[in-house]
């Protein structure tokens, strides 16, 4: 009985905790979202104050709409983004499968050296990375963005599910082997079911990182027809002058499709964090 109120109230401190989280993590969003349908003027004068008859003002969209084509921006960030996203938990939940299920030489060894690749920030090898790229003639191309992305969520996502997949019970995977499945059949058809909370919680934490990230689109593909979102919206801020409106509605306009992706997966990712937190 004290076990069992013990996780109840761990789970609902866990629970507590997101939802701070994400008040805190909303407002930046709702600050941008209200001073995105503003005059320049009321921006600056009155940043905290919601848009009146006097201060509306679509100018922003409206600049953001006619300069620059946002609707291919969009669409190679989707892109790049899904794309990642799904190689990211391919990789990486088979890459965790084989470390928490077979006993081999250099398995700890291994489990390290992808654990360096969360402690060591890809950007140090930024230089090698282009150089690679342009060697393969990759430069300018989204195939360059998902081998990044890909490359640099795999390790998290490794760490993240190797420790849920050890919970998976032996017992199972054991009959599954005497029904005569293979071993990918058991990976795909009883472990990763087992683990989709997991599955989220690395979806989501590889999700923001990408969609946001300005330094490898303007390193690896600055044209025009590869252009993301986040660079995208670059062209508005100037040496000397900034279009506040056009950066605030481009941000905005950023913000829906993470919104649309962080809603699907926010049912596992709670879920995910809650279990990991009162095991």
């Amino acid at each position: 009985m004290s076990k069992a109120r013990t996780s109840l109230s761990r789970t609902t401190v866990v629970h507590l905790a997101l939802i701070a989280y994400t008040l805190i993590s909303v407002f930046p969003v709702f600050l941008t979202l209200i001073n995105s349908v503003k005059s320049r003027n009321a921006i600056f004068r009155n940043p905290m104050q919601l848009p009146t008859a006097e201060t509306f003002d679509l100018v922003g969209y409206t600049t953001v709409l006619g300069q620059g084509d946002f609707a291919t921006y969009f669409q190679n960030s989707l892109i790049v983004t899904v794309v990642a996203i799904a190689l990211v938990l391919l990789f990486g939940a088979m890459a965790a499968f084989a470390l928490s299920e077979y006993r081999f030489r250099g398995n700890t060894l291994m489990g390290l050296y992808l654990a360096l690749g969360i402690m060591i920030p890809i950007r140090l090898g930024t230089v090698a990375i282009l150089q690679g790229m342009v060697a393969t003639g990759l430069v300018n191309t989204l195939t360059a963005l998902v081998l990044v992305y890909t490359a640099q969520g795999i390790p998290l996502a490794v760490f993240i599910l190797s420790e849920f997949m050890k919970t998976v019970s032996d017992d199972l995977k054991n009959a599954g082997r005497i029904d005569g499945l293979s071993e990918y059949a058991i990976f795909f058809r009883l472990v990763l079911p087992l683990v989709r909370p997991a599955m989220a919680t690395v979806a989501v934490f590889t999700m923001i990182p990408i969609w946001n990230d300005l330094w490898f689109p303007l390193i690896l593909a600055p044209s025009e027809a590869t252009k993301t979102v986040t660079l995208g919206a670059q062209i508005f801020i100037g040496q000397f002058v900034t279009n506040w409106n056009a950066v605030l509605a481009a941000l905005s306009l950023a913000i829906f499709p993470v919104l649309v992706l962080y809603l699907l997966f926010s049912r596992q990712l709670i879920r995910g964090i809650t279990s990991g937190a009162v095991k």
